[in-house]
């Protein structure tokens, strides 16, 4: 099982979102999507946000999205 769910990773993302307006994230999709475009830029070089013993890429992506350190922008803020 995945620890933190799919579940409590979108409530994280959301969590911004102001009543009224549509959710950031709303499939497990762009969950795996986020994650694993973090993953492939952990694996290029760039510096992980969060400290352990953690050493997988996709395991240090899902923790910086669970802790907030990391955003997913909607398909109108990306330019």
């Amino acid at each position: 099982m995945l620890h933190p769910s799919y579940s409590d990773l979108m409530k994280v993302v959301n969590s911004e979102v102001e009543p009224g307006e549509a959710p950031v994230v709303n499939s497990r999709y762009s969950i795996v999507m986020a994650t694993s475009k973090r993953a492939r830029q952990i694996i290029a070089g760039e510096d992980p946000l969060v400290e352990g013993d953690v050493q997988k890429p996709l395991s240090l992506a899902v923790e910086e999205l669970n802790q907030g350190m990391i955003k997913i922008l909607g398909d109108e803020e990306e330019e």
